[in-house]
């Protein structure tokens, strides 16, 4: 690496711990933190993608960061932002191919003097340069930590992988462990009520647009597309004139069991960002009635802004009844995608596995409920009824369906299908069809 190739990349990691320093403050999601920081950002394509990997990457694999730390600092707690260089520095090193050992290093020590610590910078430099000196042994260390200490060497929540491994045995579970580390793909789904698939790739092959087919048996063909590579979308003409819609394959799962009919009054329960509901009046072929409701004007706004974009003419957007008594109209079909732990997108959100706790789920188990039970006096005599987490937790899915139905004579569970991440290659996802007698 020469040396304004090191230059080059100093910005990148100063963005990088200027965000990862913005965790502990700030209630946004790390995600969300890193797009407002590259929104101005003068850095090429390359350099935005190193900033991202290294913050990506030292989220999700800070236990086995700290760990590391650890074992060279004898366990003392260092402060927050020095512990987010060393972090940035040994991700470099151990997870990170295409940055030289001694540009990690030395660029880190940069960042620690430039960042006030100066006077550290000797320590810095000691920490990593002394895994430097010890890295095969390091990388067997922590090879062996995935097998003897899966949630720490997989810096994954310790309870929930005992959860997975009661549930699924250590195997699957290591294999759940190693997709939630694995950065996710992206995928497109096309929007019929403005072009087709034949179209869509016409359009993309001159707007540099890389893709690969996608088929899933809920899918059908010619819906979905991985996209491989691409330019920033919002740069696009397909994007920007409502072409697509960016979502995962298992999110149209609850969309095809929900199997609304054009003409049809259908409530989306919580709608927000509109993904499910667009896709629903794509498939209603913009004919009939669709109730979005979500918590929030915020959220809501969201749904107008991709309704429009899509090209969406049959979605209202209400707050809920509590917010807006005038809603009382009873539906054809109630989507009720409910607020979960997200435990089967955990690769998508990185800092959920920092934030989520054993408490959440019971507290969420509540709120789903409580939906349901909205749901069931909305939802006519014969209407369908279907409920959908990204959840991987029968706590959240199987068992709060069992006790509506406990609660609910009138109400049958039809059928119920549960997306696995290492079974089905997509975000985990669960979802019921149930039906009003």
């Amino acid at each position: 690496m020469t040396l304004l190739n090191v230059v080059n990349e100093q910005k990148p990691r100063q963005i990088a711990a200027r965000v990862l320093g913005q965790r502990r403050a700030n209630g946004l999601f790390v995600e969300d933190l890193l797009e407002i920081a590259l929104a101005n950002a003068p850095l090429s394509s390359a350099d935005r993608g190193l900033c991202q990997e290294i913050v990506y990457g030292v989220v999700r694999w800070q236990a086995a960061l700290d760990w590391l730390i650890a074992r060279k600092t004898g366990g003392r707690e260092q402060k927050p932002a020095l512990q987010n260089l060393l972090r940035l520095g040994l991700y470099q090193i151990f997870w990170l191919d295409r940055i030289p050992d001694h540009a990690a290093v030395h660029e880190t020590v940069e960042l620690a003097k430039q960042g006030g610590f100066g006077p550290q910078a000797g320590f810095i430099n000691a920490v990593l340069r002394g895994y430097l000196r010890e890295t095969d042994e390091t990388k067997k260390l922590l090879a062996d930590l995935k097998i003897s200490q899966p949630a720490l060497g997989w810096s994954q929540p310790e309870w929930l992988v005992a959860r997975w491994q009661k549930r699924w045995g250590a195997e699957k579970t290591a294999q759940l462990l190693q997709w939630n580390n694995t950065p996710p793909k992206t995928f497109a789904r096309v929007n019929t009520l403005k072009t087709d698939g034949g179209k869509l790739v016409e359009k993309w092959r001159v707007e540099n647009v890389e893709y690969d087919f996608r088929t899933c048996d809920w899918t059908g063909e010619n819906l979905v597309f991985e996209l491989k590579a691409h330019p920033p979308l919002g740069s696009l003409a397909s994007f920007r004139d409502g072409w697509f819609y960016i979502q995962d394959p298992s999110t149209l799962l609850a969309v095809r069991e929900f199997g609304a009919r054009p003409g049809e009054t259908v409530l989306d329960l919580c709608a927000a960002p509109g993904g499910k509901t667009t896709f629903i009046a794509q498939l209603m072929g913009n004919q009939g009635r669709i109730v979005a409701q979500d918590v929030s004007e915020d959220r809501l706004k969201l749904i107008r802004e991709n309704c429009a974009r899509l090209g969406v003419a049959c979605v209202e957007t209400v707050l809920p009844p509590t917010l807006n008594p005038q809603l009382s109209t009873t539906f054809d079909r109630i989507l009720v995608d409910a607020p979960c732990s997200n435990s089967g997108v955990m690769r998508r959100r990185l800092d959920l596995r920092w934030r989520i706790q054993p408490d959440e789920i019971e507290r969420l188990r509540a709120t789903q409920l409580d939906l349901l039970h909205q749901a069931a006096t909305r939802l006519k005599p014969g209407g369908v009824l279907v409920y959908s987490t990204c959840s991987l937790e029968p706590d959240e899915n199987s068992e709060v369906v069992k006790e509506f139905l406990r609660e609910h004579a009138a109400f049958t569970l039809e059928s119920e299908r549960e997306l696995l991440p290492f079974v089905d290659n997509v975000d985990g996802a669960y979802v019921a069809r149930i039906l009003r007698s």
